[in-house]
């Protein structure tokens, strides 16, 4: 096999959108101390209504539709997401189920916030040993369900939302359009991320995973750069997990991508977990801020303190 590419991206957010001054009336902040700290202006909010398949379907449909293909092309679904209220049908039936795919392969994945990247590198595999053809990767969370908005330190961070690319086999004789993956975790560190308890809350040290981000992930970066045969001078975006400007901006001058754009959604779209590197991708995709075949480094990390990551070619 000659590796896989992707064919198209696509995004998804709710349309009720939640800024500092409205979160300055439920805690104690304001627009000044949420800006200085995590660089987010606004974020969007699911209402009840609005499950986690659903945002995940919204945002597969538009992959789905850009691909130029219909749902009987797919014949694997991988949908990552930390926040899954139900467990069975998993959230990857779910979607198949909204679009009308027929007998998928049908698979979630919780690695939180390296979700999508642990899930686009998982069909990568899969399609270059011939087990499926053609696979919706999808990110997908609905944080606001698992944020206590009692806690400032917090609530301020999350937003809600999808992400998703359609996955295919490269033609006969092109070049791979997705990197070799460089992942691995320090479980030792993995409750300075906690989605837990009854009713599940989202909790963080975010001192800890400051220090980690900024100091351990550099180098790993770097690596995925080097397993693409591509140094971080050559690529033209870096989309990094959107969890804090704070960490995304030192984060990306010290992997040394001088040339590249940095996605930085967070501003206004908040932490969106599994969703956040797909929604900015697709983002940066959709306005033209890159152009098809620029090499792009994906980078996700967080829960569970795990991270992965891989050089895309941009659909």
């Amino acid at each position: 096999m000659n590796g896989s590419r992707i064919a198209a991206v696509g995004h998804y957010q709710p349309a009720r959108v939640l800024t500092n001054e409205d979160l300055a009336g439920l805690v104690d902040t304001s627009d000044e101390w949420i800006r200085s700290r995590v660089g987010i202006r606004t974020r969007r909010i699911a209402g009840p209504d609005e499950p986690v398949d659903e945002l995940a379907a919204h945002a597969a449909a538009k992959a789905l539709a850009t691909a130029g293909l219909t749902p009987g092309d797919i014949d694997l679904v991988l949908v990552a997401t930390s926040t899954a209220v139900n467990r069975s049908p998993n959230m990857a039936a779910r979607v198949a189920a909204r679009l009308g795919i027929p007998s998928p392969a049908a698979m979630d994945l919780n690695v939180v916030c390296a979700g999508f990247t642990h899930a686009l590198a998982t069909a990568d595999h899969t399609l270059r040993a011939g087990a499926a053809s053609r696979a919706l990767v999808i990110g997908a969370d609905k944080m606001s369900e698992v944020a206590d908005w009692s806690d400032r330190t917090t609530c301020v961070l999350v937003g809600d939302g999808a992400g998703a690319a359609v996955v295919e086999a490269a033609s006969s004789g092109d070049a791979p359009g997705i990197g070799p993956v460089l992942w691995g975790s320090a479980p030792e560190m993995g409750n300075a991320v906690r989605i837990e308890g009854q009713p599940a809350r989202f909790a963080q040290e975010g001192q800890s995973v400051y220090r980690w981000a900024t100091t351990q992930l550099p180098p790993l970066a770097r690596r995925a750069c080097e397993r693409a045969g591509l140094t971080p001078a050559d690529l033209a975006a870096v989309v990094l997990h959107q969890a804090n400007l704070r960490i995304i901006e030192p984060l990306a001058e010290k992997i040394g991508a001088v040339n590249a754009v940095v996605a930085r959604d967070v501003t206004e779209s908040g932490n969106t977990s599994a969703a956040s590197i797909p929604l900015a991708f697709s983002k940066l995709v959709e306005r033209g801020e890159i152009s098809t075949g620029d090499p792009v480094l994906l980078f996700g990390f967080g829960g569970n303190l795990s991270y992965a990551g891989q050089v895309v070619r941009c659909p």
